[in-house]
């Protein structure tokens, strides 16, 4: 490049300057890409204006890529960047896991064994790997494809060789998970529903990071984390949270990587859940808010040794 700039110079007539050549090198140049900004839509007035300064501002000065859901049924309000975006799903894909054997139970007209009851509340609850494992197994990745494909989640594929934690997912897939977690439809019952946000209402303390944070104390919180480090990509942190409550019933996903750490991972999405609760459920300032754990943890997912 250099070699071609020099000799582009020495063409040019003696009157024209440096800034010339400099304009016509950045004329030359690739356009940059444009970076993806948030969209919002919502049935109430200016809302969604809103949530799009906020959010935007919440991720401004932010390293890494992040992955936006928002959908609140109550006031008909969709926010998303990057929602098509895949990502490693990490601890997050346990819900898909729970769902598939929750899904394929009522296939067979069955109720859940205590092993798999056992299992299914560690692997929620504490984001047990090992009770992961024996579950993914057991299902196997055909009877997962057969539940992504009710759910209409085309966009997930499971992770090859047993590492359901490389499943790729995005935001647009886990946010129709998440619908379908918390309302009416063909694919769960209302019972299998019941059921998974029960667990995730109890996830231990120390894993109830995320995008909780912030969620007022009239609005009742479920949560599923996940996070990972590879070798490309750094960290990647991810949350899915479903609240309802104080007249609204909404789902956040806030899938992250090219982070340098955990903490800061969970620090960005925590930014983005403080001001999606704060302008979807306004309270006073006195209403308390809900405060994540200062030393957010997770299990470690395996992963292929070249990852």
């Amino acid at each position: 490049m250099t070699h071609r700039i020099s000799r582009r110079a020495r063409v040019l007539t003696a009157g024209v300057g440096a800034a010339a050549l400099i304009s016509g090198i950045a004329a030359a140049s690739p356009a940059a890409a444009t970076t993806p900004t948030v969209s919002c839509t919502s049935a109430k007035a200016g809302l969604a204006d809103k949530l799009k300064k906020d959010i935007t501002a919440a991720l401004a000065n932010r390293k890494g890529t992040v992955a936006v859901g928002l959908y609140d049924r109550s006031t008909k309000t969709t926010c998303t960047l990057r929602a098509t975006t895949a990502y490693d799903s990490a601890s997050t894909v346990k819900v898909t896991v729970l769902a598939t054997l929750l899904w394929d139970a009522k296939k067979h007209n069955r109720y859940l064994t205590s092993t798999e009851q056992s299992l299914a509340t560690a692997m929620i609850t504490k984001s047990d790997n090992d009770a992961t494992s024996k579950l993914w197994k057991q299902l196997g990745v055909t009877k997962v494809k057969g539940f992504l494909a009710a759910a209409g989640m085309t966009k997930t594929t499971p992770g090859a060789d047993g590492y359901w934690g490389l499943t790729q997912e995005n935001v647009t897939d886990e946010q129709k998970l998440l619908k379908l977690i918390t309302a009416k439809n063909t694919v769960l019952s209302d019972n299998s529903r019941a059921y998974i946000l029960k667990l995730m209402g109890k996830v231990i303390s120390s894993q109830r990071w995320g995008t909780p944070a912030g969620a007022p104390s009239s609005v009742a919180v479920h949560v599923k984390n996940g996070w990972l480090q590879r070798s490309t990509h750094g960290w990647r942190v991810h949350s899915l949270g479903t609240f309802n409550g104080a007249g609204h019933d909404y789902m956040i996903t806030v899938l992250t990587q090219d982070n340098s750490t955990m903490d800061y991972g969970v620090t960005t999405i925590q930014n983005v859940a403080k001001a999606i609760h704060k302008d979807l459920v306004p309270t006073t300032t006195t209403a308390a808010r809900y405060t994540p754990t200062s030393a957010p943890s997770e299990a470690y997912v395996a992963v292929p040794p070249q990852g």
